[in-house]
């Protein structure tokens, strides 16, 4: 994020990181089970969330997941593309119409249907750790932070300041949703290391 807290700008670009930061988020990348982002990440970033930039540690791209209430997900996303050789499940809301999750399922995704109106994010991740997945790593904007950290299951955070400020009302911070109304009932977290790059980045890692 930048020091003004944000992700992205007002038009949506979040292309913050550094060279060096990528690589350590592609070996962070390199060491998990699953990735997990939002419909919101895939629309607007088209991302692969694969590992490139270094060699996998465990020698396969992590599985990818994606929370997508409605099944918005398009089906020339680069994520579905590549379904047939990367594991990619869509996690859907009964919301989803069948037509779309038969097509869903005709590029290799696995689909998972989880919550009435909007996807049950608890029931979701219950059947991802059924499915083997116990290490996942959350690439979300932050609306799927907010709701990963409201709902107790982050046990650590790791946040790379770049040195830049980007401003806007309408820009995307870190964690969004509807928040808390009291610093009392804030989240708490206890600063466990710093990384100082010689770009002027902080990477900073917090337990929960």
């Amino acid at each position: 994020m930048t020091v003004d807290g944000k992700i992205a700008t007002t038009c949506g670009n979040s292309r913050i990181s550094s060279k060096q930061d990528l690589i350590r988020v592609h070996e962070l990348r390199s060491s998990v089970d699953a990735i997990i982002v939002g419909i919101s990440t895939v629309l607007i970033d088209d991302p692969l969330l694969t590992v490139r930039i270094i060699r996998s540690n465990k020698g396969k791209d992590p599985a990818r997941v994606v929370v997508d209430s409605d099944g918005r997900i398009p089906l020339d996303s680069r994520i579905l593309k590549t379904a047939h050789r990367v594991t990619t499940i869509v996690v859907v809301s009964e919301r989803a119409h069948d037509n779309k999750i038969h097509k869903l399922r005709s590029t290799g995704a696995i689909v998972i249907i989880a919550g009435r109106e909007m996807v049950d994010l608890g029931e979701a991740l219950s059947c991802l750790k059924k499915m083997g997945f116990k290490n996942i790593l959350a690439e979300g904007g932050g609306e799927l932070n907010w709701s990963l950290l409201d709902l107790g299951v982050v046990d650590q955070l790791i946040v790379t300041v770049s040195p830049k400020l980007v401003g806007g009302r309408s820009a995307t911070t870190l964690v969004e949703g509807d928040g808390y109304e009291k610093i009392s009932q804030a989240i708490g977290m206890e600063l466990k290391k710093v990384l100082r790059q010689n770009n002027g980045e902080l990477v900073l890692f917090y337990e929960l």
